[in-house]
């Protein structure tokens, strides 16, 4: 505003000067945009980085390992727990046994300590979810699950309620809630 004289008002002086503010907020749009695109938009689709970058694309869609045989507790247990790091070991001592990750896993196995992966799928404390009624239902674990096959990096989800209910009414399932989820 030092090149206004006394007689320019701040009307004509941004009238004179529409171009470089018009070029200068272009550019900060435009470099936003960048910004989001490369940096925040890949990752916001992405979970969280695991001990092991184990992909359920690879496993569960490209080779087709069935749900079950890494999670062979969902059918019996009201949790599915996460596989013990021989369930890994039980292909992988044989398939790339000698690739950097398989040996990290090696290491776990042979310190008998647990692979520390991250929690991806939450339910409230209060919520007793019975994997055992779904399995036996026929339920696809995709419909709660999404796509994992079509996934590297599961983001997973904070389930709510409403989620649940809605299926249930679409499946004319219990909605008692005792009895169903809070027992």
């Amino acid at each position: 505003m030092e090149n206004m004289t006394p007689q320019t008002s701040p009307e004509s002086w941004v009238a004179q000067n529409r171009g470089p503010i018009l070029l200068t907020l272009l550019t900060v749009v435009l470099t936003v945009l960048f910004l989001y695109t490369f940096y925040v938009y890949p990752g916001s689709s992405m979970g969280p980085e695991q001990p092991i970058p184990f992909s359920h694309r690879l496993h569960a869609g490209h080779k087709a390992v069935q749900c079950l045989f890494c999670h062979p507790y969902v059918g019996e247990s009201n949790n599915p727990g996460i596989p013990p790091v021989e369930k890994c070991l039980y292909c992988h001592n044989h398939i790339i046994a000698k690739h950097p990750w398989i040996l990290k896993e090696h290491e776990y196995f042979n310190t008998e300590t647990p692979t520390p992966w991250k929690k991806v799928w939450y339910l409230p404390e209060h919520v007793l979810f019975n994997h055992q009624r779904h399995i036996r239902k026929e339920i696809a674990c995709q419909e709660c699950h999404g796509k994992v096959e079509a996934q590297d990096r599961l983001k997973g989800e904070r389930f709510k309620m409403g989620f649940c209910i809605e299926c249930h009414r679409k499946k004319n399932a219990n909605l008692d809630c005792w009895l169903a989820c809070h027992s």
